[in-house]
C-alpha cells in the first residue's frame, strides 16, 4: 500500500504536476471517460468542461508556484481502485482534497475529485469519540 501511496503522491495535485501531465492530451488520458469533480465552490464540473478550461487556461505547476501538499491518506476501495486524501496549501488558500484513482494497464486514471476549502484554524478533526470520523 505504501508503494501505491508514493506513486499517487507524485501525481497530485492533479493537473498541476509534470508527472500527471502537461498537455490536454495527457490530461485526457489520465481522466476516466465518466470523470467528474466537485470544486471547492461546491459546483459540479464535467470532464468536457475541465478539458476545455485546461486548453484555454493551462494550469500552473504546483511546485513552481510554491503550493504544498500534506496529510496524505490512502484507502483501497475496490480492485485496483483507491481513495487518496490530502491537504493542499495554495499560498494560504487551504483545501482538503479527495481523488479516486484506478490502476489501468496503461497507468493511473482519475475517476472523481473533490476539493473543500478549509476555514483558517479549522484543520483539526472533529470526532464523536465512536471510531474514525
Amino acid at each position: 500500500m505504501e508503494a501505491v501511496l508514493e506513486e499517487l503522491r507524485r501525481l497530485e495535485p492533479i493537473f498541476h504536476t509534470a508527472e500527471f501531465g502537461t498537455t490536454v492530451a495527457d490530461f485526457d488520458r489520465r481522466m476516466a471517460v465518466d470523470y467528474w469533480e466537485v470544486g471547492a465552490s461546491g459546483r459540479r464540473y464535467s470532464r468536457e468542461f475541465i478539458l476545455r478550461t485546461l486548453e484555454e487556461t493551462p494550469p500552473v505547476d504546483a511546485a513552481a508556484v510554491g503550493w504544498t501538499c500534506c496529510e496524505f491518506g490512502l484507502r483501497q476501495i475496490g480492485d485496483g481502485t483507491y481513495l487518496l486524501t490530502y491537504m493542499l496549501d495554495q499560498g494560504g488558500r487551504v483545501t482538503r482534497r479527495l481523488t479516486v484513482w484506478r490502476k489501468m494497464e496503461d497507468g493511473w486514471r482519475i475517476l472523481f475529485h473533490q476539493g473543500t476549502v478549509v476555514t483558517v484554524g479549522k484543520t483539526e478533526t472533529i470526532s464523536s469519540g465512536q471510531g474514525s470520523p
